[in-house]
């Protein structure tokens, strides 16, 4: 787990720019769940059951401890961690330990239900949007629901940072991608 601390928060360009943008006033942290191996859930997936879901595995759980460590160590502060509900997103979010994880239906994942990509995605953007401008946010998600509000593709546990206008336009303005 040292290895993957240092990688966060030592050397690569994309990781300095990242952390850099992280400190500027409004960015929110958008992070695709920690690794889960594996593509979109179960044929018998039930939202309120983890053992019929994909889940985090040693390394996931590892990955999402070190990027906590890593938010601490650059001494990033976040006033919320918001969560979709499925229980890879919720590890994620608990194991990072950086505060209580509230869960946020617009972040669940629209991988096999297409026709709420739109819905989701909007409302992703309104709450965003209506957020106090000093507010500093982590989110945890799928890579369907970044990939819609930003245009990006994040690979597992990689963080995005966003600003966010008035309007819910979402620009990346750094990345920290996250080694498992």
């Amino acid at each position: 787990m040292a290895a993957l601390v240092l990688a966060l928060t030592g050397g690569a360009r994309a990781s300095a720019e990242g952390w850099e943008a992280l400190r500027q006033p409004g960015a929110i942290a958008i992070m695709r769940h920690a690794l889960a191996p594996g593509t979109g859930d179960p044929a018998q997936f039930d939202v309120d059951d983890c053992a019929t879901q994909r889940n985090l595995d040693r390394r996931g759980r590892a990955q999402a401890r070190a990027i906590g460590a890593a938010f601490r160590a650059e001494g990033i502060a976040v006033d919320r961690v918001l969560s979709s509900q499925w229980c890879r997103c919720r590890e994620t979010a608990e194991l990072l330990g950086l505060g209580p994880v509230e869960e946020l239906a617009s972040l669940n994942s629209f991988f096999r239900r297409y026709g709420r990509r739109e819905p989701q995605t909007a409302a992703t953007r309104a709450f965003l949007a209506g957020l106090p401008a000093d507010r500093r946010l982590v989110l945890v998600t799928h890579q369907v629901n970044i990939s819609a509000l930003t245009g990006g593709y994040p690979a597992s546990g990689e963080v995005f940072v966003v600003q966010v206008d008035a309007d819910g336009a979402v620009e990346i303005t750094g990345r920290i991608p996250i080694e498992p």
